[in-house]
């Protein structure tokens, strides 16, 4: 499904799922809550040795993972320290869940939204995306991207804008930005996301 280039530190996983219903009208489970409030452990959690190997990452293209360009996981706890980690719609709180207890950053994308052909490499040149609402763009030079038809659209740092879930979303693709020499939390992490998800009622692709 999914064209990977090589990359010397990547281990990523990735699947589908469907929700039985449109997003707005599946609730997260109350396990998925608990994790989003760290009122839960599922075992394992992430350290500085986790969060180096994103950095490193993300810095093979050249990327540069600092100030505003901080892996998306380093961002999940910033803003539950914050207090303003709320939930927002079952696919991104279980998103959200597993990269806060993980460490390792998580991509969703609305399968409805992105056109195939699929594939994950760098970004060569000079390319952006919106990733909010507000119409905020990420530099992408350097970073390792999930593309699709019509160019990058989910990465380590911020997804964009284009194919988000919304509250009409019902297929999603995960994609889990995992790191070689951590391969233990890699599976961990698919492991809890794919019981999250079923949590939830979704079920996964065969």
């Amino acid at each position: 499904m999914i064209e990977f280039a090589p990359h010397e530190r990547l281990l990523a996983r990735h699947f589908t799922a469907e929700f039985p219903r449109p997003l707005k009208e599946c609730p997260a489970s109350e396990r998925v809550l608990r994790l989003l409030r760290k009122q839960e452990s599922p075992g394992f959690a992430p350290d500085e040795a986790i969060k180096a190997a994103v950095r490193n990452l993300l810095r093979l293209g050249g990327f540069k993972p600092t100030g505003r360009s901080k892996p998306a996981s380093e961002y999940l706890e910033k803003a539950f320290q914050e207090g303003y980690l709320n939930p927002i719609n079952a696919a991104v709180d279980v998103c959200n869940a597993v990269s806060l207890h993980s460490g390792l950053p998580i991509s969703v994308i609305d399968l409805d939204l992105a056109q195939a052909p699929y594939q994950v490499k760098i970004v060569p040149e000079k390319v952006s995306y919106v990733f909010n609402p507000s119409g905020q763009e990420l530099d992408l030079q350097g970073l390792v991207c999930f593309w699709d038809a019509h160019g990058p659209c989910g990465s380590p740092v911020k997804d964009s804008q284009r194919t988000k879930t919304t509250g009409e979303t019902r297929r999603i693709l995960v994609l889990i930005w995992g790191c070689q020499e951590i391969p233990e939390q890699v599976e961990a992490s698919l492991c809890l996301y794919q019981e999250l998800l079923q949590d939830c009622g979704a079920s996964l692709a065969k």
